[in-house]
């Protein structure tokens, strides 16, 4: 807006009313009326390609533009049918690019939408949650800790609240806000009472009114100025560039050295240019790298299915590379549905029913149900639950939830089965003051107005409430706390952790006389109880687990809870195995950086760690060679997962800090969800690798044979300057081979093994020992088999146009058997279901009516050069194909046979 710039100079209500908002917020049709008006609150994204011009761009491809210039050639010597055929396979092949890269740009944008950010506002007076592009001027937000500021604001209410600008003004250090207005005009870094769009609250609350939005932001001022920065290639793709090339250059000299020879034993030039530009087209593999980025998409696409949004496309290469996952207990391990099991108050243990967040439930004191409404000490720690608490508790639709942090959370719903309403009492004694939480501090106090002065209520790590109490309440009264009485809490507060119980002590003080400093009220407290939770785990990580030992992952809890809560689900889980180590972030300040490395190995379970103690962790792990996932909802989580190999955020009760930091969201908050996207990366890998193989030995085979015919045809009775192919046939098998089988490849079922197998290592190429291998041998048997076809017809009498067609139709089949053959190069076709990919198999059904079109349709004969095949030259054919998949099932069947021995001999020892 105009006045954009002036608005730190007025008042709250000056800016309110300027606005004709209100401190409620915006009505819901006001709101509608401003989106319309100033559009949506997003920044101006670059032109975007027209799929015209995306399609014309297939055209620049070094090897289309050399197809082009043999068009023309054609067409200028007379050959119109060859240039119009030859331009028509060009269409064909420049149209599958460009919807391999059209649908890659739709799947990506998809992927970014569901990662559309989110905002809190009031509207007609409700807190609700919108997507930040709907945020208009003169909505009110709701700012918390963690979270990114959707636009630029003035504040109305700050907390204890900090932001960090570093985005706009380069300072990390953060800010702290008021809500008083500043005078004069002043830089960004001194307008306190502003909030502004991309940087983060980085501590305490507090509510903002939106002054602008979108490209009239502060923010958006800078998003004009910035060039556009294309997205990096991933190390798969750099390689497959390198490798490409690499195929171009080599085959372009082999195929035009073929075509020289061909020259000299009696061709025309002309028409060996063509097909020497043919060969070299269908040698190299030019969708390679599109291709590649597509088959990443997909995955990534069917990972979001899974509930696991990649952010960054080469995290869906790394993860099939992941060897340890350590992960987050709560609400990733467990359900995150806190609730309050046991409590312990004036010397007694009374346990608590219900499940979840509905708010039913009794309380029972050895087995019988009690009335807490006339126990004073159960009251007073009821309203300290209720009072020291920012979460609040609401039906919707008969579903009970929460809106805020779980365990807050338990406590809210603990007060409420005692039928005190956390609303209502914040109604009699609201709150005027605060100590928030921090992990370092371990406690969270809050001050209240009651009709007999303030009150202080504080909730925290057991420990840290005793040693800040001087009293305790007993039978109603407050009595002075004695080393007798501590030892006796702390020993009941062992006994509920050792339950898996979490607990927390909750305590209160009076606050009279002159004016107390904030610091002071958390001294010489009146010690209530202690309230032991639980979050149970979930049902499916356990199977989750078990699947990760299986695939050579390993599992590491990493959590602030107590080492004995850590333990004890670790143990039902499964992840704490039966010689791994338990340490806490104390125990592993203690070790040197050479002990802790030789030690990482050996354990699983965290407790009471810092996102210092995580940083630790991750570089341990690494220098064993690891590849890390880490995962983080907090926004001191964030250094972690950015120097893990794959951050991985909560959805959920993440903030939007670690989901921009991370390389992956849960949408479910799940650990079995980073077990299905570690499963879906190696599937990835896996169908890249199958496709690649596959157009890679089919290409070594066409290669081969035109090379042997070119070269040693005579020596099998063939007139000099034969050759098996010509090269409108040649396009055809490129483009009937690189199409439709090869991209239904890519979508090929998982492996049976897929999470079976070891962790591949990170910089291991596609191209092993053992693909290597392969290539080489089918790549031979393609054109021994099809060679050897050619020079049967020619010998056995029959007409060169039949020979050819033999020749043509026999590679083309050779290459479908060979599809099935790259399905799997470790199990057999009929171990995995033949039918199991039914993309495949319509993908070749498709191609073979086209080959049968290709041999008898007469109007396709002449230009294809073919010849109507009997049912005996059609049983040669099939032979010959049937040929090269019945030689790789022997080689998958010897090489079974082989390792069989030696896996009995392992599994005995």
């Amino acid at each position: 807006m105009s006045t954009q710039r002036i608005w730190h100079n007025l008042s709250v209500n000056e800016v309110i009313e300027s606005l004709n908002s209100s401190i409620q917020g915006l009505t819901k049709e006001e709101a509608e009326r401003r989106l319309a008006r100033f559009g949506p609150n997003e920044l101006a994204e670059k032109k975007k390609v027209s799929p015209f011009m995306l399609w014309l761009g297939q055209f620049k491809d070094f090897l289309i533009i050399i197809l082009l210039v043999a068009v023309v050639l054609s067409a200028i010597l007379g050959e119109v049918t060859d240039a119009i055929v030859i331009f028509v396979i060009v269409l064909f092949a420049t149209t599958l690019g460009f919807i391999q890269e059209y649908r890659a740009e739709r799947v990506m944008e998809a992927l970014k939408r569901m990662a559309a950010p989110t905002s809190s506002v009031l509207r007609d007076g409700q807190e609700i949650e919108i997507p930040a592009r709907e945020i208009v001027p003169g909505d009110i937000v709701v700012l918390r800790t963690g979270d990114k500021i959707p636009a630029d604001c003035r504040l109305i209410e700050a907390v204890n609240l900090k932001t960090e600008e570093a985005p706009l003004t380069g300072e990390s250090v953060p800010l702290e806000k008021t809500v008083d207005a500043i005078p004069g005009e002043v830089s960004i870094g001194d307008r306190k009472n502003m909030a502004f769009m991309g940087t983060t609250v980085v501590w305490g609350r507090g509510k903002a009114i939106v002054t602008g939005t979108g490209m009239q932001t502060e923010f958006g001022k800078i998003a004009t100025m910035i060039q556009e920065v294309g997205e990096e290639l991933t190390p798969l793709q750099v390689n497959l560039n390198k490798m490409g090339r690499f195929i171009a250059y080599a085959a372009l000299v082999l195929c035009f050295v073929l075509a020289g020879i061909g020259i000299l034993r009696g061709h025309e030039i002309l028409e060996m240019l063509i097909w020497g530009v043919s060969l070299a087209i269908a040698a190299v593999p030019e969708a390679l790298p599109a291709v590649v980025t597509i088959g990443l998409a997909l995955g990534v696409r069917q990972m979001a299915k899974r509930h696991a949004l990649i952010r960054r496309l080469h995290a869906a290469e790394t993860l099939g590379c992941t060897t340890v996952i350590c992960s987050d207990k709560t609400g990733t391990l467990t359900q995150d549905e806190m609730t309050v099991r046991r409590i312990y108050v004036d010397g007694k243990t009374i346990d608590v029913t219900g499940v979840g967040y509905e708010p039913k439930g009794e309380f029972h004191l050895n087995g019988k149900a009690i009335d807490v409404s006339k126990d004073i000490a159960l009251q007073k720690l009821f309203q300290i639950c209720a009072l020291c608490n920012d979460t609040s508790l609401a039906s919707t639709d008969g579903v009970w939830r929460i809106r805020g942090d779980p365990t807050e959370g338990a406590l809210v719903v603990l007060s409420a089965k005692a039928g005190l309403s956390a609303q209502e009492l914040n109604a009699r004694f609201p709150r005027i003051d605060e100590i928030p939480f921090s992990s370092e501090r371990k406690r969270m106090t809050t001050i209240h107005s009651t009709p007999e002065g303030k009150i202080a209520c504080s909730k925290g790590a057991p420990e840290i409430i005793l040693d800040s109490s001087s009293h305790i309440l007993k039978d109603g009264r407050e009595s002075p706390l004695t080393e007798k009485d501590k030892a006796g809490v702390l020993s009941i507060a062992m006994q509920m952790a050792g339950d898996a119980l979490r607990v927390l002590g909750l305590a209160y003080k009076r606050l009279t006389g002159l004016p107390v400093p904030k610091e002071d009220s958390e001294t010489e407290m009146v010690f209530v109880g202690l309230v032991g939770m639980i979050d149970p785990p979930r049902k499916e990580v356990k199977d989750a687990v078990k699947l990760c030992d299986q695939a050579g992952i390993k599992s590491v809890m990493i959590t602030g809870d107590h080492k004995l809560t850590a333990v004890a689900i670790a143990k039902e889980l499964g992840i704490l195995k039966e010689r791994g180590m338990a340490l806490t972030g104390a125990e592993v300040d203690k070790l040197s950086d050479e002990e802790f490395e030789a030690l990482v190995d050996k354990i699983d379970v965290y407790a009471r760690v810092s996102p210092a103690h995580k940083m630790r962790v991750i570089d341990a792990l690494a220098k064993q060679g690891n590849v890390v996932a880490m995962t983080g909802d907090g926004i001191n989580d964030a250094p972690a997962l950015k120097r893990s190999d794959i951050g991985v955020a909560m959805g959920i009760t993440g903030t939007d800090v670690t989901k921009e930091t991370a390389d992956m969201v849960l949408t479910d908050d799940n650990f079995a969800s980073i077990v299905a996207a570690v499963e879906e990366g190696r599937h990835i890998f896996s169908n890249i690798k199958k496709y690649l193989v596959y157009l890679l030995s089919c290409n070594l085979g066409e290669i081969l044979l035109m090379a042997v015919a070119i070269l040693f045809g005579t020596a099998f009775g063939l007139a000099p300057g034969v050759i098996p192919l010509v090269a409108v046939q040649i396009l055809y098998v490129n483009l009937a081979t690189d199409g439709l089988p090869a991209i239904a490849l890519s979508v090929d079922p998982p492996d049976l093994d897929t999470m079976k197998q070891k962790p591949r290592p990170r910089n291991q190429t596609i191209f092993t020992k053992d693909v290597n291998l392969y290539l080489v041998l089918t790549g031979i048997w393609t054109c021994v088999a099809t060679f050897g076809v050619f020079v049967w017809a020619v010998n056995s009498g029959k007409t060169f146009a039949e020979a050819q067609t033999l020749c043509f139709v026999s590679l083309i089949l050779i290459e479908f058997f060979n599809a099935f053959n790259c399905r799997s190069f470790k199990y057999s076709l009929f171990k995995i279901g033949p039918a199991s990919n039914k993309w495949l198999l319509a993908a070749i059904g498709w191609e073979l009516c086209l080959l049968n079109l290709i041999v008898y349709l007469p109007v396709l004969q002449g230009p294809f050069q073919t010849y109507p095949l009997s049912a005996q030259d059609w049983g040669i054919c099939i032979l010959a194909g049937a040929s090269i998949f019945i030689l790789v099932e022997i080689v998958k069947l010897t090489r079974a046979r082989l390792a069989r021995p030696s896996l009995e001999m392992s599994e005995s020892a």
